[in-house]
C-alpha cells in the first residue's frame, strides 16, 4: 500500500471519529436542554400553584372582615358573645415593641419566635389595628392635683420656716436645712407647672395618636359536635375555658419574640367597641362617662343618618305648615277688617276730602274768597306730596320755573301788584269765573 492510501485512510478513520464525538456532543446537549426546560415549566407551575393559593388566602381573609367581630350582642365573663350564643370571643391586646431599634441577632430572634407563632396556631385568628386619639384630659387632672398637693406642701414649709427664721431660737444648720428643704420643693413645684403646660400644649394638637393591637380569638358551638346535650351555663363555661386556653397559649408564643400580651376584662371590651363603633364622640365622652350617664348600649352616641333626615323633614314641614297658615289667616280675614286695610292705605286722600268738606260747609263763616284759597292750598299740598319723588328727577331750570309761578298766583290772591304773564292771568280769571 502507498503513502497516498496510508494518508487517506487514517484521514477517513479521524473524520469518522469526529462524526461520531460531534453526535455524542448533540446528543448530551439536547439532553440538558430537555431537562432545563422540563424545571423551568415545573417552577413555573409551582408559581402559579403559589399565586393560586396566596390568592386564595387572601380571599378567605377578606370574606372573613373584622366587622364579623363587631357585630356582638353582649359581654360576659371577658368575651364577646354573637350569634345568640353560637359564637364567643376572647381578645388579647398585644404590647408592641421597636424592631427598627433593635440589632440584627435581636430582630433575627423576633422573627423566629414570630414563625413558632404562627406554626403553633392550631385554630383561626384575627388581627385587629385600632388607631386612637391621645385623650391628655384624664392625666393632665391628675398632674393638676398632685401638683395642687405639692402646693399645699410648700405653702406649709415656707410658713414654718420664715416662723424660724422670726423667733431666732433655731440654729443656722436647722435654717439652712429649712431653706434646702423649700428650695427643693419649689422647684418640684415648678417642674409640675411646667408638665401641665407642655401636655396642655400636646393636647391641643388633635394629630396625637396611638395604636393598640389585637389578636381576635373566636370559638365557635358548632365544635361540640351535632348531638350535645349541653345547657347554656354548660356551653358558656367550655367556650371560657377552651378560650382561655388559646389565649394563654398565644402569650406565651409571643412572649418569645418579646410581645407582652394580656386578656382583655369585660370593661375592657365594652371600651374597644365603644371606640369602635363612636370614633369621633369618644375623644371628648369616655365609655366610663358614657356608663355614669346611664347608656346601656355602646352605639347610642352614634347618630342615625335616617333620623337626622326625619327630624329636617320634619322642621321643613312645620316651616311651611306655619306659611300656609298665616297665608290663609289673612285671605280669611273679616270685610271689615279689609275696609280699615283700605281706609289705612287711603289715609291721606280720605283726609284732604273731609278737610274741603269742612270747608265748604264753613265757607259763610270764613268767607268765600278764605275759602277758596284754603281749598286750593290743600289741592295744592296734596300735588306737593305727589310729585315730590318726580321733583327730584327734574332739572333744577324746571323746579324754578315752578316756583316763581306759585309765588305769582299768591302775589295776586293777596292783591300784589307785580307783573304777570298775560297767559297765566287769562287762565286764573276764566278759572275763577269757573268757581
Amino acid at each position: 500500500m502507498s503513502n497516498n492510501d496510508q494518508i487517506t485512510q487514517m484521514l477517513t478513520i479521524l473524520l469518522i471519529v469526529m462524526v461520531f464525538i460531534f453526535i455524542a456532543l448533540a446528543i448530551t446537549f439536547v439532553f440538558f436542554w430537555l431537562k432545563s426546560r422540563k424545571k423551568k415549566s415545573e417552577t413555573e407551575d409551582g408559581k402559579e400553584t403559589l399565586t393560586s393559593d396566596a390568592k386564595k388566602i387572601a380571599k378567605e381573609y377578606t370574606t372573613e372582615s373584622i366587622f364579623k367581630f363587631m357585630e356582638f350582642e353582649k359581654i360576659e365573663d371577658n368575651m364577646i358573645v354573637q350569634k345568640k350564643g353560637m359564637r364567643y370571643i376572647m381578645v388579647v391586646e398585644c404590647q408592641g415593641i421597636n424592631y427598627d431599634l433593635m440589632s440584627e441577632n435581636e430582630k433575627i430572634g423576633v422573627e423566629e419566635g414570630f414563625l413558632q407563632f404562627l406554626n403553633t396556631l392550631r385554630h383561626p385568628v384575627q388581627i385587629y389595628v385600632q388607631t386612637r386619639t391621645v385623650n391628655l384630659n384624664d392625666s393632665i387632672e391628675n398632674y393638676q392635683r398632685k401638683v395642687e398637693e405639692i402646693g399645699y406642701e410648700l405653702e406649709k414649709k415656707k410658713n414654718a420656716y420664715l416662723k424660724k427664721l422670726q423667733s431666732g431660737v433655731a440654729t443656722k444648720e436647722e435654717l439652712h436645712k429649712d431653706f434646702f428643704e423649700v428650695t427643693k420643693q419649689t422647684n418640684l413645684y415648678e417642674y409640675g407647672k411646667d408638665i401641665i403646660a407642655n401636655t396642655k400644649r400636646m393636647s391641643l394638637n388633635k394629630n396625637v395618636l396611638s395604636k393598640k393591637y389585637y389578636v381576635i380569638i373566636p370559638y365557635y358551638v358548632e365544635d361540640l359536635g351535632p348531638n350535645s346535650t349541653f345547657d347554656k351555663e354548660e356551653i358558656r363555661n367550655i367556650a371560657f375555658q377552651e378560650l382561655y386556653t388559646r389565649s394563654q397559649s398565644i402569650i406565651r408564643t409571643l412572649s418569645s419574640c418579646e410581645v407582652g400580651g394580656k386578656i382583655l376584662n369585660s370593661s375592657e371590651l365594652a371600651d374597644l367597641l365603644y371606640i369602635a363603633y363612636n370614633r369621633d364622640e369618644a375623644e371628648v365622652f369616655s365609655i366610663d362617662r358614657a356608663a355614669r350617664a346611664g347608656f346601656e348600649e355602646l352605639y347610642t352616641t352614634a347618630p342615625d343618618v335616617l333620623e337626622k333626615e326625619m327630624r329636617a323633614l320634619d322642621e321643613e314641614i312645620e316651616k311651611k305648615a306655619i306659611a300656609l297658615a298665616n297665608e290663609k289667616v289673612i285671605q280669611a280675614r273679616s270685610p271689615k277688617q279689609q275696609e280699615i286695610d283700605q281706609k289705612r292705605a287711603r289715609l291721606q286722600e280720605l283726609v284732604r276730602q273731609r278737610a274741603q268738606m269742612i270747608i265748604k260747609q264753613n265757607a259763610a263763616y270764613l268767607g268765600r274768597q278764605t275759602a277758596q284759597s284754603a281749598t286750593r292750598l290743600i289741592e295744592q299740598n296734596d300735588e306737593d306730596n305727589q310729585e315730590e319723588i318726580v321733583e327730584e328727577e327734574k332739572p333744577k331750570r324746571t323746579r324754578r320755573k315752578k316756583t316763581e309761578k306759585l309765588e305769582q298766583e299768591d302775589n295776586r290772591e293777596e292783591g300784589g301788584t307785580k307783573d304777570v304773564e298775560e297767559k297765566p292771568k287769562k287762565t286764573r280769571r276764566k278759572k275763577a269765573v269757573n268757581e
